[in-house]
């Protein structure tokens, strides 16, 4: 049975395929297209999906899209309806859309997919499912749990905007929800806006800008007091009441009523790409605080409601790492799983999933070992199916590419290239290039250049999905090096000097840099670097700004160490990428330290690459110095 997810029309549109309820591909609309967080129609991760699955359109069981548009509708319109006539230029804006698109849906499905292959119409099962149940079956059918509680928060769906449920097998139940206007995901987007970063993908920026905040100050104390007392109301249970009169998102085109804002903490709106002041500092932290309690009182509810010992976490909210790692040390749970693509491009693979386990009746398979039924592992036309290229050889293991056990194949579910194709890019480009049969002595040479300062593109095998850089769309360094966050931010990425850049580490070091005892594979977790890794503070540390935080030496890893002593973890197994792997242990063997900055392979504004030409285009164009293509190497000299 193979079953097509799509999510589109808001933002981060993607595609999924499954085959007898394990994840074949997946990917998002924007490595395509080149338009970050693009929500158009996935028409190319839908074809990529196809081609890799090797199957025909009239071959699916059912195409599934993430929510229910008429229950979306609905909600809009009773919106508009109950504060009208307020919202009249935001309703005239919007209902063009509807009326044309989103009423149409299914015509407009059908449509684009027969732009990619004529098929029969009449055939075609097209089903729809409910956008907190495609969150929360992206990661409880997944997950490695028979039975789990499951949270999802983000935004909002149709109604939903916080879900609590529970899965047992086959089936899953949301037992309880929090509904629209009411919502943990449009309360942080909100001051994602304030602060002066873009709602729905800068909510991982003003993350990183909380640490820069003081929680010794009368200033952030303030703030903490004045979102609970007049902008929401947050009960034991973690349920909450955003008080409307301070937002303007139901009917308005921003997010929150500046006017009444502005008197309640004695600031403007920061303008984007402006000085980050103190006091946007300790509003970024408090609205942090406040949110991590709403995520630990909810994560409390859902234990009691369900009685389970696991959960598992999806929607927007799940990617905030910070409050992830607060849930890991509360132990609410004995185990936690959050789907790597919690966001909307996820719940393309769970409209999926949710159809095949709930629709369709079907059972959850207990061997997660990998495999695709009868078919097998299905490889991209010139790649090998269940192995890898290196050299023109094919590599075994099918376990060693995908990783042992984890449904999610480690997330490298996205396109790949062969070494032929490789080739022929860099032949086109006239580049300068040198080829390795031998990943071992590969990953030596490149060690010694990151051991050495240099910075290096890192393109391997299928492209991530999700929003994370897991190593095969990567941009390494030395995280040992002063000065290496600053030229990485200001000569690489060119994004924002403040934002943090986050470890991989060899997964059996973790609890040695971070006191990590669980796999942390999808950067999904903050912890706080080991205090034998610290240095000391200087006086005053907390009252310094933005810029003066920065140019502490915080630490022996002062590129991975954020202004709290905090990183965001990523750890790599053998099993789970062997050549990522392996060059850890080789810069181990030169420098002591089986740890590397690992950030996406993109520079700011553009979604990370996804060809081996974009990848040599990024790496041409930035001061980046080293580029590796599988089993190919480029330095920046020679060209």
């Amino acid at each position: 049975m193979v079953i097509l997810g799509i999510s589109a029309f808001f933002h981060d549109s993607a595609a999924a395929i499954i085959r007898n309820g394990q994840v074949v591909a997946a990917a998002q609309e924007e490595r395509f297209t080149r338009i970050k967080n693009d929500p158009s129609f996935p028409i190319h991760s839908i074809r990529f999906c196809l081609e890799f699955a090797r199957v025909a359109i009239d071959e699916l069981d059912a195409v599934v899209f993430y929510d229910k548009p008429l229950l979306k509708l609905e909600r809009i319109l009773e919106s508009y309806h109950a504060t009208a006539p307020r919202g009249l230029r935001s309703f005239l804006r919007s209902m063009p859309v509807w009326m044309k698109q989103k009423m149409l849906l299914k015509k407009v499905i059908r449509d684009e997919l027969y732009q990619l292959q004529s098929f029969d119409k009449k055939k075609l099962r097209l089903l729809f499912c409910e956008h907190h149940l495609s969150h929360a079956a992206s990661a409880f059918y997944v997950s490695p749990y028979q039975e789990a509680a499951i949270l999802t928060i983000d935004g909002v769906g149709e109604w939903a905007t916080t879900s609590i449920g529970k899965g047992r097998g086959k089936d899953l139940s949301l037992l309880k929800e929090i509904r629209f206007p009411h919502s943990p995901g449009l309360l942080y987007s909100a001051f994602t806006y304030y602060c002066g970063f873009k709602v729905n993908s800068g909510e991982y920026k003003l993350m990183g800008l909380a640490p820069y905040g003081d929680e010794t100050s009368p200033q952030f104390k303030e703030f903490v007091e004045k979102i609970r007392s007049h902008l929401v109301t947050v009960y034991d249970d973690g349920s909450l009441f955003l008080h409307q009169e301070y937002f303007n998102y139901i009917s308005g085109l921003r997010m929150v009523k500046e006017g009444k804002w502005r008197s309640l903490f004695g600031m403007s709106p920061r303008p984007p790409e402006s000085a980050l002041d103190p006091g946007y500092c300790n509003l970024a932290l408090a609205i942090q605080r406040v949110t991590e309690d709403i995520v630990l009182r909810l994560a409390a509810t859902a234990r009691r409601l369900t009685g389970m010992e696991n959960i598992c976490m999806a929607g927007g909210v799940a990617l905030n790492c910070v409050a992830n790692g607060k849930l890991l040390d509360a132990a609410i749970f004995k185990n936690i799983y959050i789907q790597p693509a919690a966001g909307d491009a996820g719940g393309a693979l769970g409209a999926a999933l949710a159809a095949y386990h709930i629709y369709f009746g079907k059972e959850r398979r207990e061997d997660f070992s990998g495999g695709n039924g009868d078919r097998g592992f299905p490889g991209r036309a010139g790649v090998p199916a269940g192995g890898e290229s290196f050299g023109d050889k094919e590599i075994p293991g099918r376990a060693e590419l995908f990783g042992d056990g984890d449904p999610m194949r480690n997330c490298y579910l996205g396109p790949a290239f062969t070494i032929k194709e490789v080739r022929k890019m860099c032949r086109d480009q006239k580049a300068v290039f040198h080829e390795y049969d031998d990943r071992d002595e590969l990953a030596a040479i490149i060690a010694a250049q990151l051991r050495d300062g240099k910075i290096v593109g890192w393109f391997q095998g299928q492209m991530e999905f999700g929003p994370r850089a897991l190593g095969n769309r990567s941009i390494l360094a030395d995280p040992g090096s002063a000065d290496m966050q600053r030229k990485l931010n200001l000569h690489i990425k060119y994004r924002e000097g403040f934002r943090p850049f986050a470890p991989v580490c060899l997964e059996e070091k973790a609890r040695d840099y971070f006191g990590l005892a669980v796999p942390s594979p999808y950067m999904l977790l903050t912890r706080p670097l080991n205090k034998n890794f610290r240095k000391a503070l200087p006086d005053g540390y907390p009252q310094l700004t933005v810029m003066e935080k920065l140019n502490v030496v915080r630490s022996l890893f002062p590129a991975i160490t954020h202004v709290d002593f905090s990183s965001r973890v990523q750890t790599v197994s053998r099993k789970s990428n062997s050549r990522l792997w392996g060059l850890l242990k080789a810069f181990e063997s030169l420098t002591g330290n089986g740890m590397l900055i690992n950030t996406s392979f993109n520079v700011r504004g553009e979604p990370v690459v996804c060809t081996p030409e974009e990848a040599y285009r990024c790496f041409k164009s930035t001061e980046m110095d080293i580029l590796v293509l599988d089993n190919i190497i480029i330095f920046k000299h020679e060209q």
